[in-house]
């Protein structure tokens, strides 16, 4: 019979709990982090627009990242998902009665349909090549945007784009008029999208597309379609980027000629490398530095894009994994200096086998 009221019976019998607790916090961290920034957002922001839209590009940095860090895909096609987005939300809602959910499905819808377009003659060139073909589709989606003015507006863009109530069987259930509302909203979305892209880059399709990253060669050598993979890629990041555009048009009440722009998906990139790539979680990080740090200098300056610049070259020469990996530097220098469990049951049994010795 075990005797219970001895020391360390108790201990013996929750460390199986307390490591699959500490298996689940590891498994979770990136979602318990994105949840935590949802939730200190509201507390630290007096505008739920400001609080909106960091959530917004976050998203469309999260798609960004399924490129350029998972895959290894510099894409300046970006723009092209967040305008279609934009239009599309915008047309459904001002030109229909539908709702809400069907204009964010139909946004969704196309910017995948138009990555797999873009995807489909891209990924038949490597380096520059690539590049300069996502950044050429960018320019023709623009004039093509610019030059249909009955459809999407023109140089003045959509206007007037409704922010309808959500509801059920034509009965208003959950309003959006408030901007917090409509923060909430997008949370839920942004949480949701955040955790599905963490299941894709932990599945085996993720990482294959880390293996075509490493070494492309290799992995077509192993057997791998490589084209294929690259395409699902580019359908994925054009689904959660034509997502966040529609979001972004809901948050203004426009579809602007801008979010089409190729400065567009400059600044979608921006946030990716800002935030550091390969790591969904950075690009939230990168998003809400890019976004918050704009707001803040062009109170201060007209010219905050030259202040701007002086960052992304200091991230360029000295934080090439960007500020998570600043961070996780911090992170490790501060574990090397605190003392670690196994250095304090070392420490203990020494003691003990002291105390042994002088009895």
């Amino acid at each position: 019979m075990i005797d219970t009221s001895k020391p360390g019976v108790h201990d013996a019998s929750s460390r199986p709990a307390q490591r699959s607790l500490k298996h689940a916090l590891h498994r979770y961290r990136f979602l318990l982090l994105a949840l935590l920034v949802v939730c200190v957002l509201p507390l630290t922001l007096r505008s739920g627009s400001l609080a909106t839209e960091v959530l917004v590009f976050a998203l469309a940095a999260l798609g960004c990242n399924l490129l350029l860090g998972h895959t290894g895909l510099l894409s300046f096609g970006q723009g092209i998902f967040f305008g279609l987005g934009s239009y599309c939300a915008g047309l459904v809602l001002t030109k229909t009665a539908m709702p809400i959910p069907v204009a964010l499905l139909a946004a969704i819808v196309i910017g995948g349909a138009a990555a797999a377009l873009v995807g489909w003659f891209s990924i038949r060139q490597r380096g520059t090549y690539f590049v300069m073909l996502t950044l050429a589709f960018g320019q023709l989606f623009y004039f093509l945007a610019y030059t249909t003015p009955d459809l999407t507006g023109g140089d003045n863009g959509l206007l007037d784009i409704p922010r309808p109530a959500l509801g059920l069987f034509g009965k208003a259930l959950v309003p959006l008029t408030s901007p917090w509302q409509y923060y909430a909203f997008v949370a839920v979305l942004f949480l949701v999208v955040f955790w599905l892209l963490m299941r894709v880059s932990h599945s085996v399709f993720g990482r294959t597309l880390l293996a075509i990253r490493d070494n492309e060669a290799r992995a077509a050598a192993v057997g791998y379609d490589v084209k294929r993979f690259k395409l699902m890629a580019f359908v994925i990041s054009g689904a959660v980027t034509g997502l966040a555009g529609a979001l972004h048009a809901l948050m203004t009440g426009i579809a602007p000629l801008s979010n089409i722009d190729y400065h567009t998906s400059e600044m979608i990139l921006v946030m990716t490398v800002i935030g550091g790539t390969g790591n969904l979680f950075a690009s939230v990080l990168g998003a809400a530095f890019y976004v918050l740090f704009a707001d803040w200098l062009s109170t201060l300056w007209p010219r905050w894009l030259l202040l701007l610049g002086i960052v992304l070259i200091a991230v360029s020469l000295f934080m090439q994994r960007g500020l998570w990996g600043l961070g996780e530097r911090i992170w490790q220098a501060l574990r090397r200096d605190r003392p670690t469990d196994a250095d304090n049951d070392a420490g203990t049994s020494a003691g003990n086998h002291a105390t042994r010795e002088r009895v």
